[in-house]
């Protein structure tokens, strides 16, 4: 038996060979070598694609909801979807201005209410101020000229007079009636009042004697507002003459008039908060139904 440099080796077939074969030893390291390589790479990028399913698992997740992939709300600062503005809108609804209460008591298109004594005179009593006068009677007459007398007959007539109301009020030894003149326009109110003609016919009644104001001197007065002219005839019950030094009749002439006029404003009051409400629903109406 021989010995060689490496060592005693039997081949397969019982035969050796004396040296190892250095070039397939060599071949078999390179190859070894390759398939590390091979599979360090392929694991890196599975590991990659593992990462990235993570990931896209999380964004799938924060969006909520059913559909494809649709924009999601941006997070507030807590965390939370910000919610859509719900806040609810309301139509443009404008208001007609209040009305004016002058023009109910100046035009008669507008001026509609019942006008009688029990409306324009309603309180059994007139209060002006501290002064109380209880009411006696009242009346009222197409025919405007029946319840004038003088030269208002005429001036009545010829402007055109409607309607002419009274009402009496006495307390004290003295009484005044007050007479309310309707027309179609402040014009023709006014001219009345100008023409100074104030000889409204007292109205008895109540405990106001029949010859009342009759061949005495009583106080006369005549104002106007809108389209009613107004007048006041004021004396003492037991037929005294009215003189310019004495203050009862005085007063409650004075008191008549403003009552008067207080009474015709009132009325245009009316009327017009009436208007306001109407407008004021008819507002609420178109703002229900365009909402």
């Amino acid at each position: 038996m021989s010995f060689g440099q490496g060592g005693p080796f039997d081949g397969p077939g019982g035969s050796s060979s004396s040296t190892p074969d250095w070039g397939a030893l060599a071949e078999e390291s390179e190859a070894q070598a390759r398939r590390k390589r091979r599979l360090w790479i392929g694991g890196g990028a599975l590991a990659t694609l593992a990462v990235a399913g993570i990931v896209t698992a999380a964004v799938l997740s924060s969006g909520g909801g059913s559909g494809g992939g649709g924009a999601t709300a941006a997070p507030t600062a807590s965390g939370q979807a910000a919610a859509p503005d719900d806040k609810p809108s309301f139509p443009d609804v404008s208001v007609p201005p209040p009305p004016n209460p002058q023009d109910y008591i100046s035009d008669p298109k507008k001026d509609t209410a019942p006008l009688t004594p029990a409306t324009l005179f309603p309180q059994k009593s007139m209060v002006v101020g501290e002064h109380t006068y209880p009411r006696t009677s009242t009346a009222t007459s197409k025919d405007c000229t029946a319840a004038a007398q003088g030269a208002l007959v005429s001036s009545l007539s010829h402007n055109g007079c409607k309607q002419l109301l009274r009402a009496t009020y006495s307390k004290g030894g003295v009484a005044v009636t007050i007479g309310v003149a309707v027309f179609d326009s402040p014009a023709r109110a006014a001219k009345v009042m100008n023409e100074g003609k104030p000889n409204l016919m007292p109205l008895p009644g109540g405990g106001v004697p029949s010859d009342f104001c009759q061949g005495t001197k009583c106080r006369m007065a005549t104002n106007a507002t809108g389209r009613y002219a107004y007048f006041t005839i004021a004396g003492y019950l037991n037929g005294k003459d009215v003189t310019g030094s004495e203050t009862k009749a005085q007063q409650i002439a004075r008191d008549g008039g403003a009552y008067a006029f207080a009474q015709i404003t009132q009325r245009g009051k009316d009327q017009a908060a009436k208007a306001a409400e109407r407008q004021l629903k008819e507002a609420q109406r178109k703002a229900g139904r365009s909402s």
